[in-house]
């Protein structure tokens, strides 16, 4: 049997359609013809580029960034539309009104272009400085533009199957004004930032900031765009703040230009998209592409499909581990929840509970090495800590979630008598086990990176391997599915790319205005009363500001402003990076703003604040784990083999108890509400991590499990 009859075989029986089909947003264009080419074209070279660079020839540093945020921008504004899409097929003309905008829009930046062209002619040509008039009159026309282009993209009816005239002027403005600092860019390395930016400088990077905001605002919505603007007026309203918050205040031209230096837009968060994310994301789309990620989910159901509650059990491990490819959790509910959602319905799973399952397990494949949805690179960008280093020290971390999870559906089952799916509603274990060889590329990725190599070199081999190991299965990769995959590639890190461009913005304002500073001598006065206050403090601020946020983002926003007052209290970088990275990340399962359940609730049918609520429930485990990093670093693999085992072990039988207190089900039957409360004092006990505790966290489970066992006994006697 080949792995297309088994795969074809399980898509039959499960009804559903294949987990490596990526679904189009609501504001997604579907292109064709000349036009579908030609921006499939882009995005192949993007990709291609990219790779190039990075394994090949190199591009100076702050070349690379500023390319690869001009064609994220490029091939972002060609793909998605300002607002969602009519796909009634129905062709739309220009309104009469919107020439009025059209023509002027479109004489700026042709004006503008020509600026740009004879302003190179005049350097590489002539050999002389371009013409200050050049350069005034480039920004200009270029502000005027842009600023056109956007209101018109904005009002402006779209077709799903053509370019807007708006996106395509924002298209060229992106060009633009990479152009421009590709052409300044020795003086601009010096000058921007600092008192001597001038308005030519200020108008470009305007637009190139306003840029970044409008697409981040179509492909991740308005959480991120407010607290950037939140941020933004920040800068500006500083010096009339009171008390912490207050700053000197700075001159437009030097903010905004600041913002488009290696401390803002092209710092350490570009620095990871152009980089580990653009590599990764290509390698899940080579996953994909070569139906590698449908192996992956059928093995889960053949592995555990039958056990009971088995769907669930499937999202808990297929889920976890296409999210940690993924880098965004509620894309992962996405494209695995439409698999899992229906199916744990059928078996018996309320709907809020299937969607909470889902929602949790996506989330927590963020936090799964050896990738961790891209954070870990992050984390290892910021801190200077070794990317290896940092993967081992998430392992226990994400065992005990997921063992959490794991828990969590069990004993739900359990409790509601469900059962897993039929025999013959599954692909069969038997001729899955003889392709096993299609986990290869994640083998070959873990242990070069084990072994030694680049996470780029590790990267670029399991990308590879996986084109190879589609060879010898029916998904054959040949030179068009190739191109394919890597125009996949661009598409899928188009949104990532312009959130952490977005979020450079605002690490940038906390680098100029020094309210990361601030607020670590804030936490640091809370420590002096309480660690664990402080800590809780921590916890809340980070939380609040990843809510609406992909991980990406919301960790190097969080690792901006909080991650250094922790470390200013006396935690070490790893521990503290890892506490504000995990909340960060948790933030996609935390109601309100819950993406990841508001995502699960859509496929479910149910209500998205209640779905969220059950997606914080199921990730309980992971809101407490944290606090173990600072009272027992062994969690983080820091200690002898035996302290490290012995945490593992007791975390494990806590994580088993507080699940047993949230569903109400501990071993073989109910628990009453005295003996829930018992459950959860043992369970924080016993995830504590301290000997004391322990014993007595195991006291409490022990004394749980004998009036149990006395009632049951009671019960059956009662029945004789």
């Amino acid at each position: 049997m080949t792995q297309d009859t088994l795969l074809q075989g399980a898509e039959e029986k499960i009804g559903t359609d294949s987990v490596s089909d990526v679904p189009l947003s609501h504001n997604e264009r579907e292109l064709s013809g000349l036009l579908g080419k030609t921006v499939f074209i882009a995005c192949v070279l993007f990709t291609a580029m990219h790779l190039y660079a990075l394994n090949v020839s190199p591009i100076e540093t702050w070349t690379f960034r500023i390319l690869h945020v001009a064609g994220g921008l490029a091939v972002g504004f060609a793909i998605t539309a300002a607002m969602s899409l009519d796909r009634s097929g129905g062709e739309v003309r220009v309104a009469q009104r919107e020439w009025l905008a059209l023509i002027p829009a479109i004489a700026a930046v042709g004006y503008a272009s020509f600026c740009l062209v004879f302003a190179w002619f005049q350097r590489d040509i002539q050999g002389t400085t371009p013409s200050n008039w050049v350069l005034a009159h480039l920004s200009w026309a270029l502000v005027v533009a842009s600023a056109i282009a956007m209101i018109g993209s904005w009002v402006g009816r779209s077709s799903s199957h053509s370019i807007h005239w708006a996106d395509i002027v924002l298209i060229i403005a992106s060009v633009l004004v990479a152009g421009y600092l590709v052409l300044v860019l020795n003086r601009w390395r010096m000058t921007a930032g600092m008192p001597m930016a001038n308005q030519n400088d200020f108008l470009v990077a305007a637009v190139g900031v306003a840029l970044i905001m409008e697409l981040t605002r179509r492909v991740a919505g308005l959480a991120l765009i407010v607290i950037t603007a939140v941020f933004l007026i920040y800068a500006f309203a500083g010096p009339y703040l009171p008390g912490l918050l207050e700053h000197r205040g700075y001159t437009a031209s030097r903010f905004v230009t600041y913002l488009y230096t290696d401390n803002g837009v092209l710092g350490p968060t570009t620095a990871v998209s152009s980089t580990y994310i653009i590599l990764f994301i290509t390698f899940a789309a080579f996953l994909q592409a070569s139906r590698v990620g449908d192996y992956f989910v059928n093995f889960a159901f053949a592995a555990a499909g039958r056990t009971r509650g088995g769907p669930a059990k499937v999202a808990v491990f297929a889920s976890g581990l296409m999210g940690m490819i993924n880098g965004t959790s509620a894309g992962n509910v996405v494209a695995t929840g439409s698999l899992t959602i229906p199916l744990m319905k059928k078996v018996g799973y309320h709907p809020r509970s299937a969607g909470g399952i889902e929602a949790a397990a996506s989330t927590g494949g963020q936090i799964v090495p050896p990738i961790m949805g891209a954070g870990a690179f992050i984390m290892a960008e910021v801190t200077g800590i070794p990317y290896t280093e940092i993967a081992v020290a998430a392992l226990l971390p994400a065992a005990l979630y997921f063992l959490s999870i794991y828990f969590m559906v069990d004993l739900e089952a359990r409790r509601d008598g469900m059962q897993g799916l039929s025999r013959d509603q599954l692909p069969v274990f038997r001729q899955l086990v003889k392709q096993v060889y299609l986990f290869l590329p994640i083998v070959i990725l873990v242990s070069t990176l084990y072994m030694g190599y680049s996470v780029i070199r590790a990267g670029t081999l399991a990308m590879i391997s996986a084109a190879v190991v589609s060879w010898f299965t029916p998904h054959w990769m040949g030179p068009k599915a190739l191109l394919n995959a890597l125009s996949l590639g661009a598409r899928m890190a188009i949104p990532l790319i312009a959130v952490c461009a977005c979020a450079g913005i605002i690490v940038g304002v906390i680098s100029l205005t020094g309210v990361g500073a601030r607020f670590a001598s804030m936490l640091l006065g809370i420590a002096d009363a309480s660690h664990l206050l402080a800590l809780f403090f921590a916890m809340c601020i980070s939380i609040l500001l990843g809510m609406g946020m992909p991980t990406t983002a919301a960790y190097a926003v969080a690792a901006s402003v909080v991650a250094p007052g922790l470390q200013q209290i006396g935690i070490p970088p790893l521990v503290a990076h890892f506490f504000v990275f995990y909340y960060a990340v948790l933030s996609a399962i935390t109601p309100p703003v819950a993406l990841a359940g508001y995502a699960a609730a859509a496929i479910a049918g149910t209500d998205p604040l209640k779905t969220a609520v059950t997606s914080f429930k199921f990730g309980l485990a992971a809101f407490i784990v944290p606090f173990m990093f600072f009272y027992n670093p062994a969690l983080l693999m820091e200690g002898s083999w035996f302290e490290i085992l012995r945490v593992a072990i007791t975390a494990g039988v806590g994580i088993y108890l507080l699940a047993a207190a949230v569903q109400a089900w501990f071993l073989n039957g109910r628990v009453n509400w005295i003996q829930r409360v018992l459950l959860l004092v043992a369970a924080l006990a016993m995830i504590a991590g301290g000997l004391m505790t322990d014993l007595i966290g195991l006291g409490l489970g022990a004394l749980v499990f004998l009036w149990q066992a006395a009632l049951q006994r009671n019960k059956h006697k009662a029945t004789i």
